[in-house]
């Protein structure tokens, strides 16, 4: 068992990472943004629009894309990939509400691990930048691959490779938890870009100046030309970080035969910890005792190993999505219809899903809590601006609701069992009731405020027209032939007119000032067991004395 880390080799090795960004955006004009044609119209983008296999003109879909379509509900399906041309012609749904972008420039990652004399070169399968409609997040999906890798070096990837700053650094300079350097290479094997998890100066400035982590260069490099939003550098599209610094994981392992590896490994594997003796824990027993309870989608394992194809465990811990098994059965290596095929297409939209959903509620508190910090009540402006933030909130988050909310995207048994696993390992659907509720008592407030607002003004209606009610019936007694001026001038006539007009509206205008005054005197006035003084007090603190809140 102490030699696994060595001796197991891992036959094919796949590792997607998926990292949610939140996309900064102005929401004053009231529209819809629309990150991805930004970034089509930024000139010299490596970012290409992917056409999606649906739309395209070739008129038949491939067999692996109809797998993948069956898999989900029918309203899935329509978040994934929109509606058909009729659906569009007779107005409904339309085109998938997802934008996906890939970039081609970047081939392989080399990986320098501390203490290990070569680096690791791994293949890169693919790189997507995914935009979601009406929704400021963007999720970045890239894979990387490669064949006949030690399961300490497979481990120390999974470990390393997905994390944009360093926690800490060790007594050699170098950054915790981190991989010593990390490159892209093009297709001729030239850097791209390469890590910088050394540079502690660089990025304690950058936290100290902005109170947000800073991002390493090769992660950098990879969304150019999207920049940090409290980053120096011009850009359009910019983002900032939503969860932790350790990119959410999905892993496929095979193996000869995947018996050999101990309870420790499949652990260590699951959790995405460092590699350490396999005859050990990673962890406290009691603290592991009900781990495969709780993780592990053990539908294709068996530990008495009766039947060849029970050898295929799926580990899902929140973070991360791992599947092992045998490299021998075809259940598990089949391109067409086996768990690797599942893994590459259907496990990863149930991934990609649960994620986009606790982004976007995570992103939607936090613009909460950016409408809030930037209240002032004391300012007419800002008050204005905290109304406009909160209801465009609202909005958002009523659509997000209706278009991609759900607690079950398949009726399929596999497809289904790990989406409600995933969600009950992101505690999603609790951080959904907290945000909708968040978002309700900010909806409920704004309605009391303007059913209050409302309340005020119908009281200084009410104020002006009974004190313009004395106005009326007196000039009503002047109209009663008191005056007779019909054979007066035009002009003696607007003379009348200017001497009753203009007291009377400067009178309406200083009664609306005192409104608020004066509807407490009336209130008085018209209470039966008020004294006399009372009632003249009420009256004298119309114009003098400090207006009590009410």
């Amino acid at each position: 068992m102490a030699d696994n880390l060595q001796s197991s080799i891992v036959r094919d090795f796949r590792q997607t990472l998926l990292w949610p960004i939140q996309l900064m955006t102005d929401h004053s004009s009231g529209c819809v943004d629309r990150p991805w044609q930004q970034l089509k119209a930024t000139p010299d983008s490596p970012w290409v629009e992917i056409q999606d296999e649906f739309l395209q003109d070739s008129p038949h879909l491939s067999e692996t894309r109809y797998q993948e379509f069956v898999t989900f509900l029918p309203f899935a399906q329509r978040f994934l990939y929109g509606e058909g041309k009729h659906g569009r012609e007779s107005g409904g749904y339309g085109e998938s509400p997802i934008h996906i972008f890939t970039r081609s420039d970047i081939n392989q990652v080399r990986i320098t691990l501390q203490g290990e004399p070569q680096p690791l070169l791994l293949r890169v399968s693919h790189v997507e930048l995914y935009f979601f409609f009406d929704i400021d997040v963007a999720m970045l999906a890239f894979e990387v691959t490669a064949k006949d890798l030690p399961l300490k070096s497979a481990m120390e990837v999974m470990y390393r490779l997905g994390r944009t700053y360093p926690n800490y650094w060790d007594d050699t300079g170098e950054g915790g938890h981190c991989a010593q350097l990390i490159e892209w290479l093009d297709a001729q094997g030239q850097v791209i870009a390469r890590s910088d998890y050394e540079d502690k100066s660089r990025y304690l400035a950058y936290v100290k100046e902005n109170h947000v982590p800073c991002v390493s260069l090769h992660w950098l490099a990879m969304l150019h030309p999207l920049v940090p939003h409290y980053s120096s550098q011009q850009g359009e599209l910019r983002y900032r970080e939503i969860e932790y610094q350790r990119m959410p994981l999905m892993a496929y392992l095979s193996f000869d035969d995947v018996s050999q590896l101990s309870r420790g490994d499949l652990i260590r594997l699951g959790l995405v910890c460092q590699p350490w003796h396999s005859e050990t824990l990673p962890f406290t027993e009691h603290f592991l005792q009900e781990f495969e309870k709780n993780n592990c989608y053990d539908r294709y394992w068996d530990e008495a190993r009766q039947d060849p194809w029970s050898t295929t465990r799926i580990m899902c811990t929140g973070q991360n999505f791992v599947v092992v098994g045998s490299h021998q059965h075809r259940v598990f290596t089949n391109e067409r219809t086996g768990i690797k095929r599942h893994y590459q297409n259907q496990y990863f939209l149930l991934f990609l899903i649960a994620h986009f959903q606790k982004a976007a509620l995570l992103m939607l508190s936090d613009r909460m809590v950016q409408a809030i910090s930037r209240l002032d009540m004391q300012s007419e402006a800002s008050v204005k601006n905290f109304r406009h933030r909160i209801r465009n909130a609202t909005a958002v988050f009523l659509r997000f609701t209706h278009r991609y909310w759900f607690e079950n995207v398949s009726d399929q048994a596999v497809a289904k069992d790990l989406f409600t696993l995933m969600l009950k390992q992101l505690d999603s659907v609790s951080l959904f009731e907290k945000t909708r509720r968040r978002i309700m008592d900010m909806a409920e407030y704004l309605e009391g405020e303007e059913i209050k607002r409302q309340a005020d003004t119908v009281v200084r209606l009410t104020v002006v027209t009974i004190l313009g009610l004395i106005g009326t019936m007196t000039t009503g007694l002047l109209g009663m032939n008191l005056i007779d001026l019909t054979q007066s001038s035009t002009l003696e006539k607007l003379a009348y007119f200017s001497v009753v007009f203009i007291p009377v509206s400067l009178l309406t205008f200083y009664t609306v000032i005192k409104s608020r005054r004066l509807s407490l005197f009336l209130d008085a006035l018209s209470h039966e067991g008020s004294s006399v003084g009372y009632k003249l007090a009420k009256l004298r603190s119309v114009w003098v004395g400090k207006l009590e809140d009410h």
